[in-house]
């Protein structure tokens, strides 16, 4: 597409990770808490953001990050021009950020934990390059992508262009390996330049949300991954519980 101009179209994705566990005492519980502050600090968040940045091939100008206590992080980089194809291309305005909701004090049992990325860009780069870098990173079970594409440029012919690269889903963008392991809802709104995909694993390994040395019977297990299944399906679904 022949552009008069610089493209300031705003291409904004943000994307939430859920993981989950299940802790049946509070030894199990701190376990899983330690996991995440050594695994997801502020500079490990950093890490992956300055990764999608690479990916993106962007520069970064600054970057912001905070260790919260008990628990949580944040990260935030602010970009700079884009150097691809021999060819300088502007790229300002644009910022990527990461923020950590941990959810340890379920009394059920059932630990969560949250990853929040927000990636604005204005320019001929689409931020969706991106994801199958995030899912190499997260350990997730639910995800929601949002992407949305805002204000317009020019064509040679001075007509506004709103979106200056096709799109059918999100999921376009995702490795077709990553897909299988989830149960995937698209919500498309090609006339307002609005996408979203929820995915929900559908690969569950009841082990895997256990410690390793549970002394829990297997109808234990069960009873307690039928709690988790109907947490992760209210999420999902957006459903409230009572």
């Amino acid at each position: 597409m022949q552009l008069s101009g610089f493209n300031n179209l705003k291409k904004a994705l943000s994307f939430s990770f859920y993981d989950f566990v299940i802790a049946v005492n509070e030894e199990e519980r701190l376990s899983y808490v330690d996991y995440i502050n050594t695994n997801y600090s502020a500079e490990r968040i950093s890490e992956l953001l300055k990764k999608i940045v690479h990916i993106i091939e962007a520069e970064i100008l600054s970057v912001s990050l905070q260790d919260y206590e008990p628990y949580g992080a944040s990260s935030m980089i602010l970009l700079g021009d884009i150097k691809g194809s021999g060819v300088d291309m502007h790229l300002d305005k644009s910022h990527i950020t990461a923020h950590t909701y941990p959810d340890f004090e379920n009394e059920n049992g059932i630990l969560s934990f949250r990853v929040d990325i927000e990636l604005s860009t204005c320019g001929e780069i689409t931020p969706l390059n991106s994801l199958n870098a995030i899912f190499d990173f997260f350990d997730t079970d639910i995800v929601t992508i949002d992407y949305v594409v805002r204000g317009f440029t020019r064509n040679k012919k001075g007509e506004h262009v709103y979106m200056d690269h096709p799109l059918n889903s999100i999921s376009e963008y995702i490795d077709a390996e990553i897909l299988k392991s989830y149960r995937c809802k698209d919500l498309i709104l090609n006339n307002d330049n609005i996408w979203q995909l929820k995915m929900l694993r559908t690969d569950m390994h009841t082990d895997a949300y256990f410690a390793p040395n549970t002394l829990l019977s297997d109808a234990q297990k069960g009873a307690y991954m039928e709690n988790l299944n109907a947490e992760m399906l209210s999420i999902f679904n957006g459903w409230r519980t009572l």
